[in-house]
């Protein structure tokens, strides 16, 4: 079964595919994100590397619990055949805390012929901010 759009890129699909995923991701379902990975997919996210869709959702389940009121934007930075990246942003409060940050990083995806990411790599710093300074998604 293909997801689409399915390497190789175009300006026009990969902005698609970075429009696909922030939707998914700002649903923060973990079930619903793990669909677009393949069953093996690698991860490294942060300090962080795993391997498959359980671990995925596994490390989503723990992030949201954390990250309160998460709202997400990417935007395409670069692609080839079968490689995208991208940098991003996010706002999250703190569910300890209840301090607010905002997270910026960049993400470089590769993606099997059938359009699923195999390949997630993730660098980010979190700044903490005022919940007056939000400015994604308020």
């Amino acid at each position: 079964m293909n997801r689409p759009p399915t390497p190789p890129f175009t300006r026009e699909t990969a902005l698609q595919k970075v429009q696909a995923a922030e939707t998914a991701w700002n649903t923060r379902n973990p079930d619903t994100v793990a669909q677009a990975y393949t069953e093996d997919s690698d991860w490294r996210n942060r300090d962080k590397f795993f391997t498959g869709r359980d671990a995925i959702r596994e490390f989503l389940t723990c992030k949201w619990e954390k990250e309160l009121h998460y709202r997400l934007h990417k935007e395409l930075w670069a692609f080839t055949d079968n490689r995208i990246s991208v940098r991003f942003e996010y706002e999250w409060q703190h569910a300890k805390t209840g301090q607010w940050y905002r997270t910026h990083g960049n993400e470089h995806w590769e993606f099997d012929a059938d359009g699923y990411m195999s390949r997630r790599d993730m660098s980010a710093n979190d700044i903490p901010i005022q919940a007056s300074d939000r400015r994604i998604g308020t």
